[in-house]
């Protein structure tokens, strides 16, 4: 289902974020390709959510097209070594879990 590519997605990308922050700064190379491939995710997601087919409820398009700019600019922060790649990887956790129904469950 749509969804479930979805979550494959998040999830491949997601887990390599977390790889990558993982390995500290000699990884910085990997955690920059994955923070490229997390940002053109959300910037393609953010595309699907201001079509006017999109069927979401307005208010969760809005929900989703803000959290899709705090990531943009929360990347940039984490690139510059101002921010934790933390919060991404907390963030995509949250998405996929609502993709699968499961709300705030761990």
């Amino acid at each position: 289902t749509p969804r479930s590519i979805e979550y494959d997605v998040f999830a491949k990308i997601t887990s390599k974020l977390r790889e990558a922050a993982d390995g500290g700064p000699k990884a910085f190379p990997q955690l920059a390709a994955a923070l490229y491939e997390n940002r053109r995710l959300w910037t393609e997601l953010a595309f699907d959510l201001a079509e006017p087919g999109n069927q979401l409820p307005d208010a969760l398009r809005a929900q989703l097209l803000s959290l899709a700019q705090f990531t943009i600019n929360h990347t940039d922060a984490v690139l510059k070594n101002k921010a934790e790649a933390s919060v991404l990887i907390d963030l995509n956790i949250a998405i996929m879990r609502g993709l699968k129904g499961q709300g705030d469950a761990p």
